[in-house]
């Protein structure tokens, strides 16, 4: 057995890791990166980006489809499964290595293998162990199921989906969240017949419910079949496809079941609890500066309890590395955080929802919701959704939902009014360049400021 030392060991080279190790570096730490896999974990390789590459792969095929409504000739033949792949996977090969090569020219030790945590701050991989004066665990997460559902043969996951070499048919997706609707999109708009369950009363459930059913709206339109406020009963499958009943006695054949119920922590047998660090249903208990119960074992990403997002890992990564080397980082609040799902029409939305910011103040709540048909860009991108916009009344911005095409691209800007606590009053002076998706906020800003322009 050999042991090695370095000022930070960090478990784990998905966004939040590799982000903790490289702002180490740069903060003059000696890193060493321990990673089962491949450094840049599930949103790289199967997350993220393999994810959003399917997405505009179906966004391609949407826009030939409709070519002949802009005056384009063009002919859709159909969906090459392969030739997709392959333009996905070298998007992530090309991000991969250029990562590889970051981590190198930083000068990290990245060490291939499965880590444990052992006490003292040490990290047992094979024969080998790696102690640090810190340890940052950035584990991530992993695929759920149902109490009873195994995953297997036509029951699969979202690491299942990208490994199809076909089309589906028919499919069946289990979970309305942001994984299940980003793949019904992308079905969908490559011929598949797409049907989600979702136990809750509407689609993207965490969101504002004005985003909910214009999405749901979005969905029955595309035809895409959402059966809400359902529960899973059983399944069965064959070589050809599956049956899957649910609780209100009906069924539905398809080739391929999806399960896409959420992700849980990749805690277990990794030492964690062995070692002090306390766990709560799997997740990792961490203090407001993201020390665990153990001094000087911090934890990252999907591992805390709150959004699994992978900017979110990042932003944390940072914010560990700068404590440790005794710097003073400024916490990013919950709120605060972007959340996007690439479905067409895209979900952007950041801070409190409506249901929330009422439960907060009461009535003491303005909204203003702007329909994006009287937006002269997304009339051209042809696009229908809305913006909304939440705020005290008198008071600073609490929350903006967005729902439309290549909206995901605007929610940067709700993601300042809501961190700095911006008032409409101070934002409805600035000028947005016309003609652009971003006027729609410019006009929902103005309309709470109490001078509408373009809104009634």
């Amino acid at each position: 057995m050999s042991e090695y030392t370095s000022d930070v060991v960090v478990l784990g080279g998905g966004s939040g890791g590799y982000a903790a190790a490289i702002r180490a570096t740069e903060l003059g730490k000696s890193v060493v990166l321990i990673e089962k896999d491949t450094v840049g974990g599930t949103c790289l390789h199967r997350g993220c980006i393999p994810t959003k590459a399917l997405l505009h792969a179906a966004e391609v095929a949407d826009h030939v489809r409709s070519a002949a409504s802009v005056g384009v000739s063009a002919t859709f033949a159909g969906i090459d499964p392969a030739a997709v792949t392959s333009y996905r996977e070298g998007i992530v090969a090309k991000k991969f290595k250029g990562l590889e090569g970051l981590l190198k020219a930083r000068g990290i030790t990245v060490v291939a293998g499965t880590g444990r945590l052992l006490p003292d701050r040490g990290v047992a991989v094979g024969d080998d162990v790696y102690r640090g004066t810190d340890v940052i665990l950035a584990t991530g997460s992993y695929s759920r199921s149902l109490p009873g559902l195994e995953i297997g043969g036509r029951v699969i996951t979202s690491e299942g989906a990208l490994a199809l070499d076909v089309v589906p048919e028919r499919v069946v997706i289990l979970g309305g969240g942001v994984i299940g609707v980003e793949f019904a999109s992308v079905w969908r708009s490559f011929g598949a017949e797409v049907t989600i369950v979702e136990a809750l009363d509407h689609l993207v459930p965490n969101e504002d419910v004005a985003l909910s059913k214009a999405l749901e709206r979005a969905y029955r339109k595309r035809g895409i079949v959402a059966k809400l406020g359902v529960r899973f009963a059983g399944i069965t499958q064959t070589d050809a496809g599956v049956q899957v009943s649910l609780e209100d006695g009906t069924t539905i054949d398809a080739d391929y079941l999806l399960v896409a119920v959420g992700r849980g922590p990749a805690t277990a047998d990794l030492g964690f609890e062995e070692a002090g660090v306390a766990l709560e249903r799997g997740f990792v208990t961490v203090d407001e500066r993201l020390q665990t119960t153990v001094p000087h074992v911090w934890a990252v990403g999907d591992i805390v309890p709150g959004l699994q997002l992978a900017h979110r890992g990042f932003a944390q990564g940072i914010f560990a590395a700068e404590q440790l080397a005794g710097l003073d980082p400024v916490p990013v609040p919950e709120a605060s955080i972007p959340r996007i799902t690439y479905s067409s029409p895209e979900v952007a939305s950041v801070g409190l929802t409506e249901a929330q910011a009422r439960g907060i103040h009461g009535d003491g709540v303005a909204v203003y919701e702007y329909n994006l048909a009287g937006n002269g860009k997304s009339e051209i991108l042809g696009t229908a959704g809305i913006v909304k916009v939440v705020r005290a009344a008198e008071g600073p911005i609490l929350g903006v939902h967005l729902i439309g095409d290549r909206v995901g691209e605007l929610i940067t800007e709700g993601q300042l009014a809501v961190a700095w606590e911006a008032y409409p009053e101070d934002l409805a002076p600035l000028i947005h360049a016309h003609p652009t998706q971003s006027e729609a906020l410019g006009e929902v800003f103005l309309a709470l400021a109490g001078k509408p322009l373009h809104a009634l």
